[in-house]
């Protein structure tokens, strides 16, 4: 079967040489979003970029005139079909709960009318898919809220109450149809943190621009993104210049620049610019196809909330039958029965909770901070201790030159930085990035050198008027190179315990200086911290390899716990297991690829937006923005939807008691039962619907 065009016209309102604009309309029902268009028309062959005016239904395309024409575009966005929806975890609320409203109401309606003989067949038909999922649920699952329905209907049936049967039948394919709406709302909700990105890429290989299939992209390869593009992997920008809209993964609204050396996520859109992106993650494991998956995970997983919810309203469907049965013998009264079966809890305590995390995840996603299902969200509230690894989290993790000094009276403190930076602006390691930085502050001459090698995990050399020259780790220096330290032994001491990070060069075979850098406290750590305590935060401590008295200093200045300074990778793994032991229920907050097992051993865990690629794999809760104030945001959220999780529950089990016990004593009859019942229920669902995304 041929898939209908996405486009249903294209009027072409102005065409120059490498530039052509439509005026569109899109098929009905498919994505009318700027973004899915632009996306779509970029992608095309030849397109180098496109744009759209949802307003005045415009899209501008700019094209190579020497691979294509306007034509050859037009033919190709009239044979594009519509992208596929969101792949739902559930079967929706379709035609057939919609007919089933339908029939039920027109049967209210018109029974009344009928002669005596058509009635009971008639309220039979309408009741019919009631009374077969109730029969299949007691033959399947045993007594359930379904089975309690049925035999409310069954009873006015037989008391020839039809206006009560089918009102009954009606308010419950009305209740069916709005809670699987509200809760099929809640999963959309989610689904909008997962942005599609093109099946093609563009891939620029020996200078030329390829368009690649996005499964064959690989790390390594430069990626070049336009104008209206979601960009498809994370990477570093290596050229160019873009505005990109981040809302979609970080939640801030205000589009950011992006120039050369800066980080960009996938899933993200470029409004305006062009740039050449170095890939560093692809696939299935950018940042967009992890949150993908995160999603669907958590529209399956069940927290330990709702399976105690979805227990507890199995467990009294049988005392709402037993109500029901005493009620008959204690009054001999039908619909007095009637009545009480109409009311249960099952709808309401099983419904709410999954609605209400789904909800609130959803708000998190847009702000910034992605949950890994509702058990993360749950156990994030448990939590009364905060652990945090430094580096990186308390700190920016974002190196700073601090200081530069000349062991060779041949060169000034900011001709070091410079000499640095002429061979370190070729390569994008945070120390590289730092030290130019550092040069471009100085305002210092560029040396002239020769290619640079770059030695992984060790430094960088080259060569500066015929001497070799390396920048790099002592190792590197001393035992690669043979360049002597010991004499400069007492300045690294000190510099090191001032927990620096130290960069030697060497020249023309001697140590010729040092650079040390150091990152800061984020501005709003301390702020975090006392956030946390106001949350409900009992203590919060830091891991850290640093030297004891470094640690001691930030931990007075955060106002901490306490600390464990000079770990071992392995050490911080250790001390989470010790502290659980002891009845702690730990949030560990880290990012690097040895804070992994302490991430997945806590009682949730939290990985920053930088951090390494195995710390966002291990732990429960992903950072979007690299920002600790999502920390506490976090906790807030989670906190607020337990909190509205246990006012619908209280709600749930408060007022469907009300309604029995009304019923047992007759001053409620089957029709207002009903009425309450349902219209109660929906009311919880859409306080767990709306008040999720309030939090």
């Amino acid at each position: 079967m041929t898939q209908e065009s996405w486009f249903v016209r294209l009027e072409r309102l102005h065409e120059t040489r490498g530039r052509v604009r439509w005026r569109y309309r899109c098929r009905p029902e498919t994505p009318q979003a700027a973004k899915d268009i632009s996306l779509a028309a970029s992608n095309l062959p030849g397109a180098v970029n496109a744009r759209v005016n949802a307003a005045a239904r415009a899209l501008i395309v700019e094209f190579d005139a020497g691979r294509t024409d306007a034509d050859a575009l037009e033919a190709g966005l009239l044979a594009l079909g519509a992208p596929p929806p969101l792949r739902s975890g559930k079967n929706g609320t379709g035609a057939a709960e919609t007919r089933g409203v339908i029939a039920s109401l027109i049967t209210l309606l018109a029974t009344q009318r009928l002669p005596e003989t058509l009635k009971t067949p008639v309220t039979l038909a309408a009741a019919a898919p009631l009374l077969a999922h109730a029969l299949t649920e007691l033959r399947e699952s045993g007594l359930t809220s379904h089975v309690l329905e049925a035999l409310a209907v069954s009873i006015s049936v037989a008391r020839k109450d039809y206006l009560a049967a089918n009102t009954t039948t009606f308010m419950l394919a009305l209740g069916e149809y709005l809670e699987e709406s509200i809760a099929r709302r809640s999963e959309e909700l989610l689904k909008h943190l997962v942005h599609p990105v093109s099946d093609e890429v563009w891939v620029e290989r020996d200078g030329t621009e390829i368009l690649t299939p996005a499964g064959e992209v690989q790390v390594g390869d430069t990626v070049v993104a336009a104008t209206g593009t979601v960009i498809p992997i994370d990477g570093t920008v290596l050229g160019g210049e873009a505005t990109i809209n981040e809302a979609s993964m970080t939640g801030e609204s205000t589009p950011v620049v992006k120039v050369r050396g800066d980080a960009v996520l996938s899933g993200t859109l470029i409004e305006e610019g062009r740039i050449r992106i170095y890939a560093e993650h692809v696939g299935g494991k950018t940042a967009a196809a992890r949150i993908a998956e995160y999603v669907e995970q958590s529209l399956t997983a069940k927290s330990e909330a709702q399976l105690q919810a979805s227990r507890l309203a199995d467990r009294l469907v049988p005392a709402v039958l037993g109500l029901a049965g005493a009620s008959f013998v204690l009054t001999q009264d039908w619909e007095r029965t009637a009545s009480v079966l109409q009311a249960d809890y099952s709808c309401a305590l099983k419904l709410a909770t999954p609605v209400a995390f789904k909800s609130s995840m959803y708000s998190a996603g847009k702000n910034g901070i992605l949950f890994k299902g509702a058990t993360a969200l749950e156990r994030l509230a448990e939590a009364d201790t905060f652990v945090f690894d430094k580096t990186g989290t308390l700190t920016t993790g974002l190196l700073e030159v601090t200081d530069s000094i000349a062991l060779d009276e041949a060169f000034t403190p900011d001709d070091l930085i410079s000499l640095a930076a002429s061979v370190e602006e070729h390569y994008f390691h945070p120390l590289a990035i730092a030290v130019v930085s550092a040069a471009r502050a100085v305002h210092g001459r560029h040396f002239d050198h020769t290619e640079v090698e770059f030695v992984v995990a060790h430094g960088v050399a080259s060569e500066i008027d015929g001497k070799r020259i390396v920048i790099g780790s002592r190792h590197f220096i001393e035992e690669d190179e043979g360049i002597d330290v010991a004499e400069h032994e007492p300045t690294v001491k000190r510099l090191y315990r001032q927990g620096k990070t130290l960069l030697y060069i060497g020249y023309g075979g001697a140590l010729i200086g040092l650079l040390a850098l150091k990152d800061h406290l984020r501005e709003n750590s301390a702020e975090t911290v006392r956030r946390l305590r106001a949350l409900g935060a009992r203590r919060i401590l830091m891991l850290t390899g640093d030297h004891r008295e470094r640690a001691a200093e930030l931990a007075g200045t955060l106002g901490l716990d306490g600390f464990h300074a000079e770990l071992l990778p392995t050490d911080k793994a250790a001390i989470i297991e010790k502290m659980k032991a002891d009845g702690a229920r730990i949030a560990f907050i880290g990012d690097g690829i040895n804070d992994a097992p302490a991430l997945s051993g806590a009682h949730v865990g939290i990985a920053m937006q930088k951090g390494a690629d195995i710390a966002r794999m291990s732990a429960d809760i992903a950072l979007l923005e690299d920002d600790i104030a999502r920390v506490a945001d976090a906790k807030a959220i989670a906190a607020r939807a337990m909190k509205l999780i246990d006012t619908d529950y209280r709600l749930a089990v408060g007022l469907n008691t009300a309604i029995l016990g009304a019923a047992a004593l007759g001053v409620l009859k089957p029709i207002a039962a009903a009425t309450l019942h349902n219209g109660t229920t929906i009311g919880i669902l859409l306080n767990a619907l709306l008040g999720g995304r309030k939090v």
